[in-house]
């Protein structure tokens, strides 16, 4: 008769489910093929479980503390990035995606391993936390986990859970706020850090149009915007983006995914509710619509992983900020266990793409900041290559879409669509016509399919339902080349679309 598993065998096995899935799906961003990610995963998940056992067995000498570190997911995935690095230097780089390894190679990386204060904000504000605090953020914002799960799993009363995880995301924004007046910025900067703490406090504020142009080109500050403005549904983005680095939004686009398929399509849960707050959770994925403050939040969440400030030195400096008058709102767990022999992966898991094919967020990545904010309308005519012909506008149109061009540079830009719904929709697909051969690479609050000029976005499951006047949004990267000239000739579910004036 086989031996039953111990309780520590099972507290093992716990811990290597809730990670290992985490850590492949980004693998399998970071590499060339299933057995690649596999193999990324395995390595990175070793030297993950050897630093988080190293953190757990005992404080700093001399201190008396615990090194802060980062919730056990995210450091895995931290692992990941670090391993593929090591990959390159080794000269196993051609197992990697051709633009992490881009990444990798260019002085963008150098800004998560160079001196502390010139880290990502959201990198160093979640460090800041308390260590049950951390987990519990990270799981309900980046994870997209129901609350009632995360509650589960960090032994916290369900009933309290999104009253604590409002409480954390408070002390998250803090320790942002702080670190940011901590950073080394110049007077133009400082002279707005005021501001700016104000301005995204209030959910209906609006930034001055000063404000609004500093935000525009200022990759520092819009970063702090992201991280300070805690409505709008931006916080997973700056959070994923700021912790990650590369890949960051496609991560949590495929953990969306994720959460959805192990919920048999049901909504994840939102950062405000559980999973039956249909409007918490619309708020929190639904895209702002216009003022360039929020436009320069959604820069700031991409540049995160993909712009780099100047900096110089090593070391990793972080030390835990004082919180002995707060008590964590959750045990982290058990420590961990020695790590399991990893089972070699055979399939992806739910949300993975195939062996030879890329996922949203493969390719396309913004380089500087720079370009227009908006595009005007293309004068001459079409593309020689283009077989649509502009349709003419119905007199009276059940959708209109507003386009906006959000950031451009050299070979890519950033772009957000809008579409106001006479109708009610239980669910929704938009569809337009690029001019100039642009490819869209990655897409967010919607999934993507694109045949020759002609894209589709695709509702996801949490965000289907639309009230009849009510607006759905999305947002993507794209590549272009020689011209970018605004699309054209949008549907919605079949149907023409009017431009919004």
């Amino acid at each position: 008769m086989p031996d039953l598993p111990t309780p520590q065998d099972a507290t093992e096995a716990a811990l290597f489910s809730e990670c290992w899935d985490a850590v492949l799906a980004y693998a399998d961003l970071c590499t060339s093929g299933s057995t690649a990610a596999a193999q990324l995963g395995r390595e990175a998940f070793a030297h993950g479980m050897r630093e988080v056992r190293a953190a757990e067995a005992g404080p700093v000498r001399g201190t008396g503390r615990r090194p802060a570190r980062l919730p056990r997911i995210p450091l895995l995935l931290t692992a990941v990035r670090t391993t593929a690095a090591a990959w390159e230097e080794e000269g196993q780089g051609h197992k990697l995606d051709p633009d992490l390894r881009l990444w990798l190679n260019s002085d963008k990386a150098a800004r998560y391993t160079g001196p502390p204060l010139q880290r990502p904000l959201a990198l160093r504000g979640l460090r800041d936390l308390q260590q049950a605090d951390a987990e519990l953020l990270w799981l309900a914002e980046v994870e997209a986990l129901p609350l009632s799960l995360v509650a589960r799993r960090l032994g916290l009363d369900p009933a309290s859970a999104g009253e604590e995880l409002q409480q954390v995301r408070t002390l998250f924004r803090d320790r942002c706020h702080r670190n940011h007046l901590d950073t080394p910025m110049d007077a133009q900067c400082r002279s707005y850090a005021r501001l700016l703490d104000a301005v995204t406090r209030a959910a209906d504020a609006d930034a001055p149009g000063d404000l609004s142009r500093h935000l525009a080109t200022c990759v520092q500050c819009a970063e702090a915007a992201a991280c300070l403005r805690l409505h709008g549904g931006g916080l997973p983005g700056a959070l994923a983006g700021g912790v990650i680095g590369w890949g960051g939004l496609a991560y949590l686009e495929r953990r969306r995914r994720a959460a959805e398929v192990r919920l048999g399509a049901g909504r994840p849960g939102s950062a405000g509710g559980t999973a039956d707050d249909p409007e918490a959770g619309a708020q929190k994925t639904r895209v702002a619509r216009n003022g360039l403050l929020v436009a320069a939040v959604l820069v700031s969440v991409l540049a995160l992983g993909v712009t780099l400030l100047p900096s110089g030195g090593s070391g990793d400096g972080f030390e835990a900020r004082g919180d002995a008058d707060r008590q964590p709102v959750a045990d982290p767990g058990p420590s961990l266990p020695d790590a399991p022999s990893l089972p070699p992966a055979t399939s992806k898991p739910a949300g993975h793409a195939s062996e030879g094919t890329k996922e949203p967020g493969k390719t396309g990545k913004p380089g500087e900041s720079g370009g227009e904010n908006r595009h005007t309308e293309p004068q001459g005519t079409s593309s020689p290559t283009e077989d649509r012909t502009e349709p003419k506008e119905s007199k009276d149109p059940s959708c209109r879409v507003e386009y906006d061009l959000v950031n451009q540079w050299p070979d890519g830009f950033q772009a957000a669509v809008t579409v106001t719904t006479a109708e009610p929709l239980d669910s929704w697909r938009v569809s337009w016509s690029f001019r100039d051969g642009q490819q869209v690479g990655q897409m967010w609050d919607a999934s993507v399919s694109q045949d020759g000029s002609r894209v589709t976005a695709t509702a996801a499951d949490y965000n289907k339902s639309v009230a009849a006047g009510g607006d759905l949004s999305f947002g993507f990267l794209a590549s272009w080349r020689g011209r970018n000239t605004p699309p054209y000739d949008f549907e919605l579910n079949g149907r023409a679309c009017a431009k919004s004036s």
